[in-house]
């Protein structure tokens, strides 16, 4: 029986898009959405440190054993973040500050041990590019109704690919789950 058999796995998010990483990574594991207040003031690097730990931690309030993963992403654009729209005229206006120019995209994941209360926290960045967006494509990305709950007002696996022109880091970062990091991060707490 291996360790992962053993003691259950949390993921401590309703992201469809994090279950759907995680499960291709090849783990079994549980879902707990934790409610956390969300407002954080600062970088968008410290803020999603700081939401991932905090997400962490509401989801082992309700365990008494097992390992528990969570992650925070916000997109940045000269050093403001960008979190989701609040409508589609903030929808519109981050598209239209997004395109032609490069942004950042942090994710915090803290893995934290139920039990014993040990976490691990890291911030993942990767740059992004978009080429020059017309007002007619974000028009027509903004009515698919795909930007309203996504940081930045886009989903970069979904219809906004098209927009992307360069990428500096790992793209499933992007999507909100860095792989290799949550990997990495797991085998260390026996996962």
């Amino acid at each position: 029986m291996s360790e992962q058999s053993k003691r259950p796995l949390i993921l401590a998010s309703g992201s469809p898009r994090r279950r759907e990483l995680l499960a291709r990574m090849g783990y079994t594991f549980e879902i707990c959405t934790p409610d956390v207040d969300e407002h954080v003031a600062g970088h968008a690097r410290d803020i999603v440190h700081t939401l991932a730990g905090r997400k962490a931690r509401a989801a082992a309030a309700h365990y008494e054993d097992g390992v528990i993963i969570a992650s925070d992403t916000l997109v940045s654009l000269d050093g403001v973040p960008l979190g989701k729209p609040a409508d589609e005229r903030e929808a519109r206006e981050m598209l239209a500050a997004l395109s032609g120019r490069e942004h950042e995209v942090f994710t915090g994941v803290c893995v934290l041990d139920a039990k014993t209360g040990q976490s691990e926290t890291r911030t993942v960045r990767t740059g992004v590019t978009f080429r020059d967006i017309t007002p007619e494509e974000i028009d027509a990305y903004i009515a698919t109704g795909e930007p309203m709950d996504k940081a930045g007002a886009y989903a970069i696996q979904g219809g906004a690919a098209p927009f992307v022109s360069a990428l500096d880091g790992e793209y499933e970062n992007v999507v909100g789950f860095p792989v290799a990091e949550v990997r990495e991060m797991l085998s260390g707490f026996g996962m």
